[in-house]
């Protein structure tokens, strides 16, 4: 290469440097939204920079104002995404809100680990990696954003958030909230970006873009299909479909209020809700009766029918040519009754109900679309089977190997073990509502990406790090 070419180069990176950073800063009352994929990404990696220079006790200062926002938020974000997605209940979406706010791990879930010995003294630490692109859900969006926000910041990253188009108002809000925090309390602008208008086109742009080095996706296997093939580094939070067995030893009043309270919360909108319940005959009356007691409502027989041509959608999948079996029917979720509540659906099919009904609850047989399909909709289908040797099979077919949630109602601890060990899944809930598997009510912290595809389980800031290794030979062992 001759000098002039190596000059041109450099003074055209230089222009460009400058004309990126007057475009970032030129915005000051963004707050991290921005009209290009392009200028969003320039401002976080700019924010990605002077984090770096920021101690851990100021990361975590920035992580307290974040904390305190959503909390002073809660109220108002649960109402605007109800409002504008349409799906769930403003009461559980609060609880939610509260609940990644004050029970998502910040920096003190960094850890160091260290070797030393006769050759000297090596650290692990846990590094940031730049500028996440995290993909977050309709279903959960102020949450996830919050859960992730947190998380990802504590690890010492900037943000990139491509939103589900249908709550973009909701997560845009939430970013800017989030971000006016973060600044008042000393932090760079812009730590958590994203596009006015998002968009699957955005989210494309996002995942190809040079600047990203981290993809983050919440939601179906859709989202997560294509990051994982990005060919960048991928976390993919899934799709799940979680069965919850109950046998002839569980206490069954207090397993029906739990499966209630787990399966209607949120109007079922969580992956982690229970979607199946496969009960031992012998008490699955009894159980039925009691789920009854504590807000299901049950239909049978034509009004099951009237219900499935209602909230999913069927088509028919042809035979090869000269076979004589019937067309296969496949089906899909209507998306307009997902999250919506159990007396909006009822009405679908001429049931008036009391407010006080939660949960549509039906008998069905194994192989029934509402026993397959995920339906995110407070639509409880119970399967009835002979012992626990057919419940836990019959779970673990229906859970597809997403491995993501199951529950048991149970007091026999064999069948427990046995049914865990079966399932494979990333959360196994006990005697308790769905929701205890995520710090509702139970132990442990919180997260609303739940990474079985790709196996980090329930995220937190040491997710969203790689390891760092610093050698020093033959000094500092004190030993």
């Amino acid at each position: 290469m001759s000098v002039d070419q190596a000059l041109i180069r450099k003074i055209t990176s230089e222009i460009l440097a400058k004309m990126q950073n007057r475009t970032v800063s030129a915005c000051q009352d963004c707050n991290g939204i921005f009209t290009t994929v392009d200028e969003a990404v320039a401002a976080a990696r700019i924010a990605y920079q002077e984090l770096r220079t920021l101690s851990l006790e100021k990361r975590e200062e920035l992580i307290k104002a974040m904390r305190n926002v959503a909390l002073e938020n809660a109220t108002m974000l649960a109402e605007m995404a109800v409002k504008e997605s349409g799906m769930g209940r403003v009461e559980d979406k609060i609880i939610k809100h509260k609940l990644v706010a004050v029970k998502t791990p910040g920096t003190e879930d960094l850890r160091t680990e260290a070797w030393s010995g006769d050759s000297g003294l090596t650290l692990v630490e846990m590094g940031p990696y730049g500028v996440i692109g995290a993909i977050t859900p309709t279903t959960n969006p102020v949450a996830t954003i919050i859960c992730n926000g947190i998380g990802m910041i504590a690890a010492g990253n900037a943000v990139f958030f491509s939103p589900h188009p249908t709550a973009k108002n909701t997560s845009i809000k939430t970013i800017t909230l989030l971000n006016e925090a973060i600044v008042k309390a000393g932090g760079p602008m812009n730590l958590l970006t994203s596009v006015a208008d998002p968009s699957i086109s955005a989210a494309n742009a996002m995942m190809k873009h040079a600047g990203i080095n981290l993809l983050v996706a919440t939601g179906g296997p859709g989202v997560v299909k294509a990051v994982l093939s990005s060919g960048k580094k991928a976390i993919g939070a899934g799709a799940g479909n979680p069965p919850v067995i109950v046998d002839e030893t569980a206490d069954i009043e207090k397993a029906a209020r739990d499966i209630i309270a787990g399966c209607s919360f949120d109007n079922n909108l969580p992956c982690i809700a229970e979607k199946e319940v496969i009960a031992v005959g012998c008490i699955a009356d009894r159980l039925i009766s009691n789920m009854q007691k504590y807000g299901a409502y049950l239909i049978s027989g034509s009004k099951i029918d009237q219900m499935l041509d209602v909230v999913m959608t069927a088509t028919e999948e042809k035979m090869a040519e000269g076979c004589t079996a019937k067309p296969i029917k496949r089906y899909g979720i209507n998306k307009d009754f997902v999250g919506k509540d159990a007396k909006y659906i009822l009405t679908q099919i001429g049931l008036d109900v009391p407010d006080t009904i939660k949960v549509i609850l039906c008998e069905t047989p194994a192989d029934h679309p509402f026993v397959i399909e995920e339906l995110m909709m407070p639509i409880l289908p119970v399967v009835q089977v002979k012992d626990i040797d057919a419940a836990i099979e019959l779970a673990v077919k229906v859970e597809h190997g997403n491995r993501h949630t199951a529950m048991m109602h149970s007091k026999n601890v064999d069948n427990m073990t046995r049914f865990a060990k079966a399932i494979e899944t990333t959360i196994f809930v006990k005697n308790a509502p769905s929701y205890a598997g995520i710090g509702v009510g139970g132990e442990g912290f919180c997260t609303f990406t739940i990474a079985g595809p790709t196996g980090e389980g329930l995220t937190t800031a040491r997710s969203f790090t790689r390891q760092r290794r610093c050698v020093l030979v033959d000094s500092f062992s004190i030993i």
